[in-house]
């Protein structure tokens, strides 16, 4: 009797151990995507922050199209208005030069 309950422990002992080494690889192979969920979760994150970068970066070059829309527009207006002064200074010394013309043909 006790050599039958020695080879029914050590059968239970074979097929513990056996369970044991078949687990191990699947446990690998459960541990291989979790890895690729890993590097998964890292390319989100990644594309996560390069979109927010590239939406700040599209924010700044908006300021500044509007920052170059309203310097052009004051150069226009600065332009029309040195414009109009040199056109108003113009009409003045040409009023200045035909009474200067008639002084000095009324002195002939």
């Amino acid at each position: 009797m006790s050599r039958p309950i020695m080879l029914v422990f050590l059968l239970i002992i074979l097929i513990v151990t056996s369970q044991f080494e078949w687990r191990q690889p699947l446990l690998e192979l459960d541990a291989a995507p979790s890895l690729s969920e890993k590097q998964h979760q890292i390319t989100k994150r990644e594309d996560a922050v390069k979109e927010k970068i590239i939406l700040s970066q599209e924010r700044h070059i908006q300021r500044l199209n509007d920052l170059v829309r309203s310097l052009r527009m004051e150069l226009l207006q600065c332009k029309g208005e040195n414009e109009t002064r040199n056109a108003t200074e113009a009409s003045h010394l040409d009023k200045q030069f035909i009474e200067l013309e008639r002084k000095h043909i009324l002195e002939d």
